[in-house]
């Protein structure tokens, strides 16, 4: 019965943030549109709201190609380790009072521990597919990951020594009387950039996009 219980607090936590990330990708791709002066989105669904339901459909029945001298066992489970190791990392993350799946008491290093195991994922992707371009592509990847890792650890060290403790329900809690990013709100911004660069989000997306104008030139 226990594990029933734990089953269905983990879909009760994973089902929404996969619903989340479905749609701020279509609020990503309108406000693109709207800046580059585009449409956008807007055939599946009222407005384009049901598009990433139909971009995950087509990524689901896809025709999976792979590569004839890839190492297979290495190239199915790049891809599948860093989704976990993304998913895991929610599991200390309190949504409200005693609304958290484990509160973790170094949920800090754990959060820290799973996004540098994320960069596995993307290397072992690369070198699985037995290519220079795409491990020289991996590298690069992991590269940039790795280096904006070190912005964003000083940031988070700067909360560890304010609250002094790496649980997040004790570092919420400590921000009661006022919010640390209305103090450290130059530090926020340091921070805010390397999230964007450690997850390849605009406008740090080009790490593949400069190694595919090597594949195939303009």
């Amino acid at each position: 019965m226990a594990l029933i219980f734990n089953f269905i607090d983990v879909l009760s936590v994973i089902l929404p943030i996969l619903l989340a990330v479905a749609f701020m990708t279509i609020i990503e791709r309108k406000q693109l549109a709207a800046h580059q002066r585009r449409v956008g989105p807007n055939t599946v669904g009222y407005y384009g709201i049901l598009q990433p339901f139909s971009d995950a459909l087509k990524l689901i029945l896809k025709e999976t190609i792979i590569p004839s001298h890839s190492n297979k066992v290495l190239f199915y489970l790049a891809p599948i380790s860093t989704l976990v190791f993304s998913l895991l990392g929610w599991a200390i993350i309190p949504f409200g009072p005693g609304l958290a799946i484990s509160d973790y008491s170094l949920g800090i290093l754990y959060t820290l521990a799973l996004s540098s195991l994320g960069v596995y994922g993307i290397l072992f992707a690369g070198w699985s597919a037995n290519s220079k371009y795409a491990f020289l592509g991996s590298l690069r990847s992991t590269a940039a990951m790795i280096s904006y890792e070190l912005i964003l650890s000083s940031a988070i060290l700067i909360i560890i020594f304010l609250t002094g403790s790496f649980n997040f329900t004790t570092i919420i809690e400590v921000q009661q009387a006022i919010w640390f990013i209305i103090p450290l709100f130059p530090v926020f911004i340091f921070y805010f950039i390397a999230v964007l660069a450690e997850t390849s989000r605009t406008p740090f997306d080009l790490q593949e996009a400069k190694l595919i104008l090597k594949i195939w030139p303009l």
